[in-house]
């Protein structure tokens, strides 16, 4: 199937995984799909990609995206929490993101954004479209174990992975065109690639949000899966150049064979 940019009144969408650091990568395939005259008007995105869907539907470039992960000491000392259930007190990270959205409404963004989260008093996603916008966004980016759930309006929400890695839904009703940016590959490893509890913790977590996430491929015009990205841990603070640089050759090789010159 051919997407064609040029063509009048197509409402493109864009639906962003999941994947910690990886989600450097979702920054540079928007690089590669803003050169391709690729600009989604709708965006769908769970944790890290809830992070980079704002924003970019805030209107910052793909270079002020990159410096903002490289810049932000999100693992400083002083966002540790010994009281919350969770290594980061996700409260901590609302003033980082408030100089970047003063206006915190979803109303402020030039482009439509879907955000899920995962209620885990209720044990059901909900998904943040209007209204405050940095709670939701933290909330969606909470990784359990390492940051701790966020209360809104009385309720613990927790990683919007956890029960839709890769929310196409939002934008089905609204899209003529939608592509889907998928960062968490699995790839046959063996006993020796998961020798540390962290790498076993990661591993089990890519299984238990892959299967929903996979049987959504199908919907999708387009779903862009840097396979290269493996080896990159979802925590990896190194290697986010390098990350961001798969993440935009993958977009520029896949993109190249759907858009019409």
């Amino acid at each position: 199937m051919t997407l064609n940019p040029k063509t009048n009144n197509t409402q493109f969408g864009l639906v962003l995984s999941g994947g910690g650091t990886r989600g450097m990568a979702h920054i540079g395939a928007i690089k590669a799909m803003e050169e391709y005259g690729i600009r989604p008007s709708h965006i769908a995105g769970t944790s890290s990609g809830a992070v980079v869907g704002a924003f970019y539907a805030a209107g910052y470039s793909s270079e002020e995206m990159l410096d903002f992960f490289k810049k932000t000491p999100f693992f400083s000392f002083s966002n540790y929490t010994f009281w919350k259930p969770g290594f980061l007190d996700s409260d901590k990270f609302y003033k980082v993101f408030k100089e970047y959205f003063p206006e915190d409404n979803f109303e402020a963004l030039s482009k439509k954004l879907f955000i899920p989260t995962t209620d885990i008093i209720h044990g059901k996603s909900r998904v943040f479209s209007s209204g405050e916008l940095i709670k939701p966004m933290i909330a969606s980016a909470a990784v359990p174990g390492v940051l701790s759930p966020l209360e809104i309006d009385g309720v613990l929400y927790s990683d919007g992975g956890v029960l839709n890695n890769f929310p196409i839904e939002p934008l089905q009703a609204h899209c003529d065109k939608i592509i889907g940016i998928y960062l968490s590959p699995i790839q046959k490893i063996s006993a020796s690639d998961i020798r540390s509890s962290y790498r076993v913790m990661e591993r089990a977590y890519h299984l238990a949000t892959a299967r929903d996430s996979i049987q959504k491929f199908p919907l999708f015009d387009k779903v862009i899966c840097p396979e290269e990205l493996y080896p990159y841990g979802t925590f990896d603070m190194y290697s986010l150049d390098t990350i961001f640089q798969i993440g935009y050759e993958t977009a520029k090789r896949e993109l190249k064979e759907l858009v019409l010159s």
